[in-house]
């Protein structure tokens, strides 16, 4: 851990937060969560989540759907302020498929006091409001492998905040 991943630190607790996805368990997954919290899937048209309740009604839908669910993280940053930038991969598989499903996301999540308070999950790395409108402006590349996430980092705002939390490789725990 680094000096700046002390044990509740935003990008300890995000860290944290992808592990307890990737577990399957349900339980872990929510204990991130508090009573005010809102996880936004609205990017992804599957709505806005306010509350224990409706969050963990949707990771289960979600997640359950699938027979095998992996989430893997690949890159979080910490963007100041108790908000954090993940990156991930799901790959998931459902009963009678041959085909995974494979989808990479970003997710910036607001913490306060060690909850996440909002994670707004976009569905790739350059589809924040503001990074978008950003890349537009400066004509840089979507080809180029790591300037769309630069882009995305530096054209963040708290408007944008929100996230997802890890690698399981069975069906999650009921």
């Amino acid at each position: 851990m680094s000096r700046n991943d002390t044990p509740d630190s935003p990008l300890e607790l995000t860290r944290r937060s992808f592990e307890a996805a990737n577990s399957g368990d349900y339980g872990r997954m929510m204990s991130f969560y508090g009573p005010e919290s809102v996880f936004d899937m609205g990017d992804w048209g599957l709505g806005v989540h306010s509350g224990p309740v409706a969050i963990r009604t949707f990771f289960e839908a979600w997640i359950g759907a699938f027979d095998e669910f992996e989430m893997t993280l690949e890159e979080m940053h910490d963007l100041g302020g108790g908000v954090t930038l993940a990156v991930a991969r799901q790959r998931a598989l459902a009963a009678r498929s041959r085909t995974p499903l494979r989808l990479q996301h970003a997710a910036i999540t607001v913490w306060s006091d060690g909850v996440a308070v909002r994670v707004t999950n976009y569905r790739g790395l350059a589809r924040s409001p503001t990074a978008s409108a950003k890349a537009r402006t400066t004509g840089e590349s979507r080809s180029a492998s790591r300037r769309p996430l630069r882009r995305w980092i530096s054209g963040a705002t708290p408007d944008d905040r929100g996230s997802v939390g890890g690698s399981a490789r069975r069906r999650p725990s009921r």
